[in-house]
């Protein structure tokens, strides 16, 4: 779905999180006008559409009810126009009370994505949340209740948190059928508390490779379960590069880890990983980011011999006649439980 990100930088927020610089992150530290959203959406929007006109970067559900209005209504008028299907907000778990759900879905909201981030207890007190895993689940459960769609955002790697506590996270998060998952690996950014304690040492963010690997566990366990993951990683941003101390950032992070899937699934396969069929839009991610895993697989003695057929699906490898998902035959032994 095409989203069209409207930017709030930390507006409505009442905590400043240990990680969190937003006006970093979007390049923005200035709170819109909802004639300047009005303005920006009239220009961009396309005459039809049905994406999701989406307010990001605070948490939409504590600005002032005025405010809220305001921007909504400008969205309303472009679903009403037939040029946007709906739209989208991003909050925290804390800020989603029955009232204020049934408020924001009689204006017209059809997505929420919860910043949930962790649901281990110590890790949310470490990081300055604010809120608990039990406000998590309940912001989820009712956001479901009242039909909408829910996503939630979990950030590995944050202080406290490991491999296993965010595959725990994981399924936790998952066992309340959310709609879709975003997956944001903790990285330094200027300005920041996490910056202060990285700078005196109480801090070590995971290495690339290490949050590859993790992440490919938790997308792996995403596609049994049949969620989808819709981001892994920050957006590719010069500006926000400019500000990363340290971390495992990436501007191709995404592709790393379903590369990392790919690699795990090929060298299972050993001498059958020849004449193997995927779909075309899968052949980069299977190769690996620049080759990678050509590379890596040359070095195990697997010769892989890929083909490309747009009926396979994506996903999927055809191997002697069968389509199996490379889920299922990643599983480099089982996954970290």
């Amino acid at each position: 779905m095409k989203i069209y990100p409207v930017f709030i930088p930390h507006a409505g927020c009442p905590h400043r999180c240990l990680f969190c610089a937003q006006d970093r992150i979007a390049n923005r530290s200035a709170v819109p006008e909802a004639v300047e959203v009005a303005a920006w959406l009239e220009k961009t929007l396309p005459l039809r559409g049905e994406g999701e006109v989406a307010f990001y970067g605070g948490t939409f559900s504590l600005l002032p009810v005025a405010r809220q209005e305001q921007y909504l209504a400008e969205a309303q008028r472009l679903v009403a126009d037939g040029r946007v299907a709906g739209i989208r907000i991003s909050t925290r778990p804390d800020a989603l009370g029955d009232s204020c759900l049934k408020r924001l879905k009689g204006s017209g909201v059809t997505t929420i994505e919860i910043g949930c981030q962790s649901f281990s207890a110590a890790v949310l007190m470490a990081a300055a949340r604010g809120h608990t895993p039990a406000d998590c689940l309940s912001a989820i459960q009712r956001c479901r209740h009242a039909g909408m769609s829910v996503g939630v955002q979990l950030m590995p790697g944050l202080p406290g948190g490991d491999a296993q506590e965010a595959v725990q996270s994981l399924r936790r998060a998952l066992d309340l059928k959310p709609t879709f998952v975003r997956i944001y690996p903790t990285v330094v950014i200027a300005g920041t508390g996490l910056a202060e304690l990285w700078k005196a040492g109480y801090y070590q963010p995971w290495a690339l490779d290490q949050a590859v690997d993790v992440c490919a566990d938790m997308l792996q366990i995403c596609r049994f379960a049949e969620v989808p993951v819709i981001r892994l990683g920050l957006q590719h941003d010069e500006y926000l590069e400019a500000n990363i101390l340290a971390g495992p950032y990436h501007p191709a992070f995404g592709q790393l880890v379903r590369s990392r899937l790919w690699r795990r699934a090929l060298g299972d396969l050993g001498s059958r990983a020849e004449h193997l069929v995927i779909n075309p839009a899968d052949l980069s991610d299977a190769l690996g980011h620049r080759g990678e895993n050509r590379e890596w697989l040359a070095q195990q003695g697997t010769v892989v011999r890929l083909s490309s057929d747009q009926h396979v699906e994506r996903g999927f490898l055809r191997i002697f006649g069968q389509d199996l998902g490379i889920h299922e035959l990643a599983s480099r032994g089982g996954l970290r439980d």
